[in-house]
């Protein structure tokens, strides 16, 4: 209670300087906040409270964040942006804010970030950026966004990211993805990875939900088998061609830059995907093998009556032809010898 009445004090003062809570706005200074939300505002107000440290300004017409708009609140912890009209935000908008933790910019219409706007907030723990048309995340260098531990980036126009503007924020335990244009192809192998580690050392995040090539549409890139993206590792490395190093092999055998720019060139070009072959349809095998039993049932059948009729017509000619040689065949009488040799001799 007595540091409420000392921080009321130290506002009294600066009211000649500072000036008083905006007019359109609500001050409550025992929790430092500032409610500006729903006033129809399209521009950051002025003349705020020095010692504000939460800061609502969503659901306005804000249009764009100049530079150094919040020097006047160097202790702000919170900044509630969202549900605006930003389309882009000056270098130096978050100038001054060394202290702020919160930053929510989503429902707006952002179409690109630079990593200096995030330059001078040290200490920032969540990012929203939901719901805007961003298309590629910015590489955050040096201790950026070291303490950042939430990231969202949910509903924008993203298709590929690289894992250098995720691997460069060390202290990011949770990460939303989730509906955005994800093209799961050779270039998203590289997010795939990084996915992956970051959820075997504890991280959370949504999923990848692929949108396209057709056959992976509403797939998460996590559960596509690593096998079928094997056409892909040239690929890796931020889109570099990786060649293994093979023991004893001359230097003048290795390709020379411009033939393995065209390798490279040919990877990309066959580095989506390829579907499995789909497995025979069972009933179109049963049948084909029940119709080709019937065939040969056919064909044996009448294999077998042809040798029964052929059996039968040898029998009956070899019966037809039997019987004049019985007769030739037959002892003669003694008499009708001596008949027959005394004719030919006569």
């Amino acid at each position: 209670m007595k540091g409420d009445l000392v921080w009321l004090s130290t506002v009294l003062l600066l009211l000649p300087r500072a000036g008083s809570c905006p007019e359109k706005c609500l001050c409550h200074i025992p929790t430092k906040s500032v409610d500006c939300s729903r006033q129809g505002l399209r521009e950051i107000p002025l003349e705020l409270p020095p010692r504000t440290q939460i800061l609502h300004l969503q659901h306005n017409h804000i249009g764009d964040v100049p530079t150094s708009a919040f020097s006047g609140t160097p202790l702000l912890r919170t900044l509630d942006l969202s549900h605006n009209a930003l389309f882009t935000l000056a270098p130096g908008a978050f100038l001054g804010l060394a202290h702020l933790q919160v930053l929510n910019l989503t429902q707006n219409s952002l179409h690109s970030l630079e990593s200096k706007v995030f330059h001078s907030l040290p200490q920032l723990q969540q990012l929203d950026l939901s719901f805007n048309d961003i298309q590629e995340l910015p590489v955050f260098k040096g201790d950026t966004l070291s303490r950042l531990t939430r990231l969202a980036i949910q509903r924008n126009q993203l298709q590929q990211v690289h894992r250098a503007p995720l691997a460069s924020l060390p202290s990011l335990r949770a990460l939303f993805f989730k509906d955005n244009l994800w093209k799961c192809d050779c270039h998203l192998l590289d997010l795939k990875l990084w996915l992956e580690s970051f959820v075997y050392k504890g991280g959370i995040t949504d999923g990848v939900i692929c949108s396209s090539p057709d056959i992976w549409k509403g797939k998460d890139l996590l559960k596509i088998p690593y096998e079928l993206y094997n056409t892909c590792l040239p690929l890796l490395g931020n889109g570099g061609s990786i060649q293994p190093q093979i023991p004893g092999t001359a230097q003048q055998d290795r390709p020379q830059p411009s033939q393995a720019q065209e390798q490279v060139d040919k990877s990309r070009s066959d580095c989506e995907p390829k579907a499995k072959a789909r497995p025979v349809n069972l009933r179109h095998a049963i049948a084909t093998v029940v119709i080709t039993g019937v065939v040969c049932g056919v064909v044996c059948l009448m294999m077998l009556a042809a040798g029964i009729y052929g059996c039968t017509y040898a029998a009956i000619m070899a019966k037809g032809h039997g019987e004049p040689l019985s007769h030739t065949n037959e002892p003669r009488r003694p008499g009708e010898e001596n008949g027959a040799l005394a004719a030919s001799l006569a």
